[in-house]
């Protein structure tokens, strides 16, 4: 793909090379659109026509395959880590420009706004206690530096012009206690329906102060175009398809949950920060973008940024590490593989604990040898079969920072106050499944066939034609 890459040219590509279903119009927003979604899951894209009588389309999936992620970088698959890494160590500075040249900003709703009827937004699980934008890049501004920080959170609809949000201790976190400090809402905008690659550069884990929108533009080759939003100071994508602007209001929580979440399980209700509408702008006949929760795009968007992470950190310190994988089973967060390449006794283990160290939801690490492929699950697994023994080889961290939505780290007490003070706590497991660097003989030797990498079965098996291979079978 080219660097005009935009939503619409990737829809037509995937619709070009059979990669986009059409549903049938009029499928209901209430759980049914998220299990068509969820059934094409990996292997099409799924454009939904007036959902629910909607007149705005919703697409999904279009970001549900690593090869499809690559394909939208212009890169082969394996080199899908290191065009990111690339990306967001050179950022590119984005371009502004006016509202005239904004496709984003054409249409605008600025008076008596109801969100539950201009947006068609999808209640996606069974528990889930009502509607959420799960594919909104949440756009706010630093109240100290000016930078801003863009990221995907988890947005419940509570009314017509107030949404419930899941703001978890990183930036955007820090950018609202600073507001809330002093008593200020905080601007923000969620930007529905963007490019691939800049719904992915917003998953970068980059430090403080630095905008994923760069990142965008370097994925992009050339600068992304911002326009300023209507009612703050905040820049938005002008090629996105529709932008909800509010403020993060201070002092005020509403309830927020259930909500079926990435490691596929509920998270609980709580009490959470609230956004109030200020207005809504779209495109002419815009496309509304949901993600299904737990599946393959949501899960993707956010393994994709953190191996691109954790390879550079763990290359730093060991450059024998060659691959990493965030395994599906892991829910492409919690189980991380490493391949490497050992030169001496130990290293591993000490790979091990900086792969731990990198990300607090990094739960366990796998490390193998250079002969296993990481995105394997079979040989990795048959790696910790036959070069793993728990005795020596395994490495356990009681207590550790881990992620909240893991629901094993909530500890079962008598009060709800104390089970949330250790929510989050979490045991780290690493397990060291690579070959003694000396052996002998061949007993740590791979099995391998001489040419069973060579073999053109289309050939081989065309190559008997007419062989009546039945009259070897008469008794």
């Amino acid at each position: 793909m080219s660097s005009t890459l935009t939503l619409r040219s990737w829809l037509k590509h995937l619709a070009a090379s059979d990669r986009l279903a059409v549903v049938r119009e009029h499928v209901p927003l209430k759980h049914r659109l998220a299990a068509i979604a969820k059934n094409l899951d990996g292997s099409k894209a799924a454009f939904f026509p007036r959902p629910g009588g909607h007149a705005i389309p919703i697409v999904s999936g279009f970001m549900a395959r690593r090869e499809w992620i690559a394909e939208a970088m212009n890169v082969p698959e394996s080199e899908l880590l290191a065009r990111f890494r690339h990306a967001a160590e050179h950022p590119v500075p984005w371009r502004e420009v006016g509202r005239e040249a904004a496709p984003v900003q054409t249409v605008v709703h600025d008076k008596d706004i109801d969100i539950r009827a201009l947006l068609p937004i999808p209640t996606h699980s069974e528990h889930d206690s009502g509607p959420y934008i799960t594919a909104g890049l949440l756009i706010a501004r630093n109240p100290k530096t000016g930078i801003q920080n863009v990221s995907i959170i988890r947005i419940q609809v509570n009314s017509k012009d107030r949404m419930a949000v899941l703001i978890l201790p990183r930036h955007l976190f820090t950018f609202y206690q600073a507001a809330d400090a002093k008593g200020e809402a905080l601007p923000v905008a969620i930007v529905i329906g963007v490019d691939p690659l800049t719904l992915l550069a917003s998953q970068a884990i980059m430090p403080i102060d630095h905008d994923e929108l760069e990142i965008a533009g370097a994925l992009h080759g050339a600068p992304l175009a911002v326009v300023k939003c209507l009612s703050s100071e905040v820049r938005v994508p002008a090629g996105a398809e529709i932008v909800i602007e509010g403020r993060l209001l201070p002092g005020v929580r509403e309830t927020e949950g259930p909500f079926g979440e990435f490691p596929k399980y509920y998270s609980d209700v709580e009490e959470r920060e609230v956004i109030a509408i200020d207005l809504v702008s779209h495109r002419k006949d815009p496309i509304y973008h949901t993600i299904i929760p737990a599946e393959m795009e949501h899960l993707l968007l956010g393994a994709i940024p953190r191996e691109a992470t954790l390879l550079a950190h763990l290359q730093r310190s060991f450059p024998g590490v060659l691959d990493v994988h965030l395994s599906e089973g892991g829910v492409c967060r919690y189980h991380l593989f490493v391949k490497f390449s050992k030169k001496r006794e130990g290293e591993s283990k000490n790979v091990i604990m900086c792969a731990l160290g990198a990300h607090y939801d990094v739960k366990h690490v796998v490390v193998v040898d250079d002969d296993v492929d990481v995105h394997d699950p079979k040989q990795v697994e048959w790696a910790i079969a036959t070069r793993f023994q728990a005795d020596r080889d395994l490495i356990v961290v009681s207590g550790a920072q881990g992620s909240i939505l893991d629901p094993s780290t909530t500890v079962a007490t008598s009060g709800r106050a104390a089970s949330a003070q250790l929510e989050g706590v979490s045991a780290k497991m690493g397990l060291d499944a690579t070959r003694p660097l000396s052996y002998a003989g061949h007993i740590f030797t791979k099995v391998k066939i001489p040419g069973e990498d060579e073999v053109d079965l289309d050939q081989e098996l065309a190559a008997a034609p007419g062989i009546d291979w039945e009259k070897r079978l008469v008794e």
